[in-house]
C-alpha cells in the first residue's frame, strides 16, 4: 500500500531551478483501464515504496497530464514519473515487476516503462521537448521507442506499450515545465475496489471550505458535487488539488470516510492550462489540440438539441456579420456538462470581443474558458419621433424613418444602450466540469478581472 503522504512532504519542490535530485527517473504510463480500473498513480505510490523497500529513496512523485484529445486516453490521461537515487538497473526491474499491476485483460490498455539516468532537471532538450507536445500533440510509438533508445535509456511494456509515449513525456517533463501545483490522493482499501465509496459528503465542504483558495476543485458548490470523489472502479478515494503541500494534505486528513489504506502526495502539472497553445488567428486552429486564441462573436448563441450551447467566432475587424466567407470562423460550444457557464456564453452577443480556451474537435472548439475583452454596450433601433414619442415607422428604401402621426422625419435607426449581464474579464466552467490539467481562474495570474466558478 503507498505510505503516508507526509512522509514525502518535505522532500516536494515545486520548482525545478536549482534542486538537487536523485540520479534515476522512472516514467510510466496506461496501466488503467476505463471499465476495469487500477489508477496509475497508485502503480506509482505502490513502485515507490518498492524503491524505498530496496534501499532508494523517492525524492518527487510526479503526476503529468497529457493531451486531454488523445483519443486511446482513460478520462485523467496521466503518466507519472518518480525521482529517485535508485541505481537505473534496478529500477528498471522493479518498474517491470510492477507492470503485472496493470489492467492489460482490457486490450485498450497497454503499459510502458522508461528509466532514465541522470538528473530529471537535466534530460536532454530532445526530451523535453517530446514531454512539451505530449501535452499539445498526438504522439506516435515509434518516435518514442526511437527518442528513448537514442537517449540511453531502458524501457519495458506489454502490449503495443503505447504507454511508452507517456512515460518519456513523464521523464521529460521537469525539465520542460515550470509551473507546478500538487495533489494529496488518499487510497482504498483494496477489497472495496470497484464498490460505493463511503465519503461524508457535509466534511468534504467543511474541509474545501477551510482550504480555498490554497486548495480548489474539491467540490462543486454550485451543482453539490464533490469533484475530489471519483466514480470510476479505481482504487481512489479522494484526491485533493491545490498549490500547498501542507493545505492539500490538511484538508485530505479533516474528510470522514471509510478507512484509508494510505496517502501519497504527486507534484504535478494540474491546473496549469499547459495544454493550451496560443495562435494568432482562428485560421491557425486545428483537430486534436487545445488553443487560446482571440475573436469576435458573430452569430448569437444557439441552444441546440441536449441543451449545448454554440455561437461562432471570427475574425470580422467591423464585429459585423459581413463578408464573413472572406476570413476564417470556428463554431464554439458550451457542451450540457458545462452546466451554468452555458449561461455565460448565452449571454454573449454578436461584435462581443474575447479570448477563448479550448479543444478542437470535430471541428469545434470546445469552450473551457472565456474572457470577454469589449462588450457591445448600444444597439440600432428604430427611432421614436422626438415630438410624441412613438415608435417611427420606415419611410420606405433608403428614406429614413417617419412618424405616422404628425409627419417627423429621422435619417435611420439609433444607438440605445442595452444592459449585459457580463462584465469584462475571464469565465470559466464550474469545477465539476474542469478539464485536470485546465487552470482555474482562483489560482490567479490572468491578463484581465477574473470570475471563479466554485
Amino acid at each position: 500500500m503507498p505510505g503516508n503522504c507526509a512522509a514525502s512532504a518535505s522532500e516536494t519542490r515545486l520548482t525545478a531551478n536549482g534542486v538537487e535530485s536523485g540520479v534515476t527517473v522512472i516514467g510510466l504510463d496506461d496501466t488503467d483501464s476505463r471499465e476495469r480500473g487500477m489508477c496509475t498513480t497508485y502503480v506509482a505510490a505502490t513502485l515507490a515504496d518498492a524503491v524505498r523497500e530496496a534501499g532508494g529513496t523517492v525524492e518527487r512523485r510526479l503526476l503529468v497530464r497529457l493531451n486531454p484529445a488523445v483519443e486511446h486516453k482513460t478520462r485523467g490521461n496521466a503518466a507519472l514519473a518518480l525521482h529517485t537515487d535508485l541505481a537505473p538497473d534496478r529500477a528498471l526491474a522493479l518498474a517491470r515487476e510492477h507492470l503485472d499491476m496493470a489492467e492489460t485483460d482490457d486490450p485498450r490498455t497497454a503499459p510502458g516503462v522508461v528509466v532514465a539516468p541522470g538528473d530529471p532537471a537535466d534530460v536532454p532538450q530532445r526530451v523535453a521537448d517530446f514531454a512539451r507536445r505530449g501535452v499539445r500533440d498526438l504522439l506516435d510509438i515509434d518516435d518514442a521507442v526511437a527518442l528513448a533508445d537514442d537517449a540511453g535509456y531502458g524501457t519495458a511494456h506489454a502490449g503495443n506499450g503505447r504507454g511508452r509515449i507517456g512515460a518519456l513525456a513523464a521523464v521529460g517533463a521537469w525539465r520542460a515545465f515550470d509551473d507546478w501545483t500538487v495533489e494529496c490522493i488518499s487510497y482504498r482499501e483494496s477489497d472495496r475496489w470497484g464498490t460505493t465509496r463511503d465519503v461524508d459528503h457535509e466534511s468534504v465542504v467543511a474541509a474545501a471550505e477551510r482550504g480555498y483558495p490554497d486548495v480548489w476543485d474539491t467540490v462543486d458548490l454550485g451543482e453539490g458535487y464533490p469533484v475530489c470523489v471519483p466514480r470510476t472502479p479505481c482504487p481512489i478515494l479522494h484526491g485533493i488539488r491545490g498549490d500547498d503541500p501542507d493545505a492539500v494534505q490538511e484538508v485530505a486528513a479533516a474528510i470522514d470516510s471509510e478507512p484509508v489504506a494510505g496517502r501519497a502526495l504527486f507534484v504535478t502539472n494540474q491546473g496549469t492550462d499547459a495544454h493550451l497553445r496560443p495562435v494568432e488567428g482562428v485560421d491557425e486552429l486545428r483537430e486534436g489540440g487545445s488553443f487560446r486564441v482571440d475573436g469576435v462573436v458573430e452569430t448569437t448563441p444557439e441552444t441546440r438539441e441536449g441543451g449545448h450551447v454554440f455561437f461562432e467566432l471570427g475574425e470580422n475587424e467591423s464585429g459585423g456579420l459581413g463578408e464573413r466567407d472572406q476570413h476564417a470562423t470556428v463554431d464554439c460550444a458550451a457542451f450540457e456538462p458545462t452546466k451554468r457557464f452555458r449561461d455565460r456564453v448565452r449571454a454573449l452577443r454578436v461584435g462581443d470581443r474575447l479570448t477563448v480556451c479550448g479543444e478542437v474537435s470535430g471541428g469545434t472548439l470546445k469552450l473551457e474558458k472565456f474572457a470577454v475583452r469589449e462588450l457591445v454596450t448600444t444597439e440600432r433601433t428604430t427611432p421614436d419621433c422626438p415630438e410624441c414619442g412613438r415608435s417611427m415607422g420606415s419611410a420606405g428604401a433608403g428614406q429614413g424613418y417617419r412618424c405616422r402621426d404628425c409627419g417627423t422625419r429621422a435619417e435611420g435607426k439609433v444607438a440605445v444602450p442595452v444592459t449585459r449581464e457580463l462584465e469584462e474579464g475571464w469565465y470559466e466552467v464550474p469545477p465539476c466540469a474542469r478539464r485536470h490539467v485546465s487552470k482555474p481562474l482562483v489560482r490567479g495570474g490572468f491578463d484581465a478581472p477574473t470570475h471563479p466558478e466554485r
